[in-house]
């Protein structure tokens, strides 16, 4: 039944047009008339009879639904396109087996932080607990990794709930679940739109705002950790102005080398596993450090090239926006609950006109500074490839090979050079990858995609893939190994079908590498279950319908990946390059969490 009648209207910020006022509607479009006050315009999965009511009408709302391989892309994708943008990411599927399968990249959502929303259809009231087709608990299983969960329990709560959900995946800065049975989509009845809630963040608590300005005040040798809230919030401009002002070095946390400009001559690199050597250096000195939105996880402060780097006697000046972050990993000083932002901007302020201890030694820390970046550069330039036992062994025998395939150093080097202005690159989680982040650096943030502490396969190329249609005038560049692309390749056809081009960099070593590091430090190169031999992915993209190409001599490296990027901005084009590398290995992941095997039965001593 349709009405002639006029209906009242607001208008959203991209200018589609929502209903105003209570009216009377279906739950379907009840649902569909608050993503479209939110601003979603893209959703991410597959179609499936649950939503299907709903579905019907996103073209009409100015919606488009991108059907993806696997629920698990399109979960990355998701987070994507929520971290390239700063806009929610939404992710759909079938209840029951779609929806499962969107865990894992709703776990590495939830450690970016990313404003996802997962939108569950579930079996229909009726039949719960009857044990029927594709039925299951849907809540239990998402929550550990999301910040608030909404149900929607009644058709006539359907705008409140989902309005809800978005409105706290932004004020808690985490993936939110909407769970909706699927005979909640139908019906009539009465409902009103509610308009989007937005938070306004401030810098913080007084005391804890001036205590800090004090204690900056007296050191001699400051440095700030920029993290994630400093992408979050768009604040790279107050970092650099606090920087600035005190003339200290900064190092940006864990997987988040997008959070400070490289350019800068304070900038220092990522702290963490792989991470930039000057930085850990120069962290070692300071007398207070400013972990400037961060959480300082443990990932990002263990020991790293045999340093331990962390300052145990520094004062800690700790900003985050989540009260429950401050203190929690390391020892504060002070905690600020707060917009990193705004929190850096009130800082500089209260230091205008103080006498600053570090003023007197900012030249010779300058000179510390550029010295630490000019050696780790040289180190970088001459590291050509891994020097433990084994990689040389693997240099020299190629298994069969004619030695001719690439150390990852090189082509991670080389990658770095030819990497074009305002590129976003993903990287996998995988031996080779981590190493890359020593070669990766940015001008802007929302650049770099990570799979954060969940550290997830088959995380960078639908992640890149979301992060695209999110960013279309921006590059996109994926990075992953030969295992975790074996996970995800398959979303290739997503960006060719629906014209979303990026452009993949595959390590084929044919193995997986991070694992097998341990198995060469801790169980004398007992090789269990790590090799993989595979066909080659560039011709596997080549039957997808992109572009592959394969590059076995280092001068093609850089080559390679200008071609396919202006492949991708100028012809729309995806292209899979696979870099035929050696198996050389770099530093395990977690030499912490690992010890010399005991055996006490006769038949396994010899495996120690």
């Amino acid at each position: 039944m349709t009405s002639s009648a006029p209906q009242p209207q607001f208008t959203t910020e991209d200018g589609r047009q929502v209903a105003a006022g209570v009216q009377r509607m279906t739950p379907s479009e009840s649902f569909v008339e608050t993503l479209v006050s939110h601003g979603v315009t893209d959703i991410f999965g597959i179609m499936g009879s649950a939503f299907m009511d709903a579905m019907d009408i996103f073209a009409p709302a100015g919606i488009q639904l991108i059907p993806v391989v696997h629920e698990q892309g399109a979960g990355h994708m998701a987070d994507g396109y929520a971290r390239a943008s700063g806009r929610h990411g939404v992710v759909i599927g079938q209840n029951g087996p779609g929806i499962s399968n969107c865990v894992t990249a709703i776990a590495a959502a939830y450690w970016a932080h990313s404003p996802v929303v997962v939108v569950t259809p579930e079996a229909g009231t009726m039949g719960m607990g009857l044990g029927g087709f594709q039925e299951t608990n849907q809540l239990p299983m998402f929550e550990e990794f999301t910040k608030y969960q909404a149900h929607v329990n009644n058709p006539r709560r359907m705008a409140e709930l989902t309005g809800r959900a978005f409105d706290r995946a932004m004020s808690e800065k985490g993936p939110t679940q909407l769970n909706i049975p699927r005979d909640h989509f139908y019906g009539d009845i009465e409902a009103e739109i509610p308009r989007p809630s937005r938070l306004d963040r401030g810098p913080g608590g007084e005391r804890s705002l001036e205590e800090a300005a004090r204690l900056l005040s007296e050191a001699e040798f400051p440095v700030i950790i920029s993290g994630g809230g400093v992408v979050m919030g768009d604040a790279v401009e107050q970092a650099k102005a606090l920087a600035e002002r005190l003339g200290a070095p900064v190092v940006n946390s864990y997987q988040h080398n997008d959070s400070f400009p490289a350019s800068h001559p304070l900038w220092c690199g990522p702290l963490g596993y792989q991470g930039s050597k000057a930085g850990m250096k120069l962290l070692a000195q300071a007398d207070v450090v400013v972990a400037l939105g961060t959480r300082l996880g443990p990932f990002g402060t263990l020991a790293q090239y045999g340093m331990e780097y962390w300052p145990k006697d520094a004062k800690i000046i700790q900003i985050d926006a989540d009260h429950r972050m401050l203190g929690l990993v390391k020892k504060i000083e002070v905690g600020i609950c707060g917009d990193a932002g705004a929190a850096a901007q009130s800082l500089v302020r209260r230091l205008e006109g103080r006498d600053l201890l570090c003023e007197q030694t900012r030249a010779r820390r300058s000179a510390t500074i550029q010295a630490e970046k000019d050696a780790w550069e040289k180190e970088l330039d001459g590291w050509i490839h891994e020097t433990d036992p084994y990689s040389i062994d693997m240099i020299a025998e190629q298994d069969g090979e004619d030695g001719s395939w690439l150390h990852p150093r090189q082509v991670l080097r080389e990658l770095e050079k030819a990497l074009p202005e305002r590129v976003m690159v993903s990287t996998d989680i995988g031996n080779i990858n981590s190493i890359a982040h020593s070669y990766l650096r940015f001008e802007e943030p929302r650049s770099f995609f990570a799979p954060m502490s969940f550290g997830n396969c088959g995380y960078a190329l639908p992640t890149i893939i979301g992060a695209k249609l999110a960013a279309p005038e921006r590059p996109a560049v994926a990075y992953a190994g030969d295992g975790a692309w074996g996970m995800s390749m398959g979303e290739i056809m997503t960006a060719v079908r629906h014209d979303i081009p990026v452009t993949a960099v595959v390590f084929h070593n044919r193995q997986w590498g991070a694992e097998k590091k341990n198995q060469v430090d801790f169980y004398d190169r007992r090789f269990v279950a790590g090799e993989l031999e595979s066909e080659s992915f560039a011709g596997i993209a080549r039957a997808m319908g992109a572009d592959g190409v394969i590059v076995d001599r280092l001068e093609d490296v850089g080559p390679a990946l200008s071609k396919a990027v202006e492949a991708q901005m100028n012809e729309g084009r995806t292209t899979v390059i696979e870099v035929m590398t050696t198996r050389e290995l770099g530093d395990p992941f977690r030499r912490d969490a690992l010890s010399k095997p005991v055996r006490h039965l006769t038949k396994y001593q010899d495996y120690v």
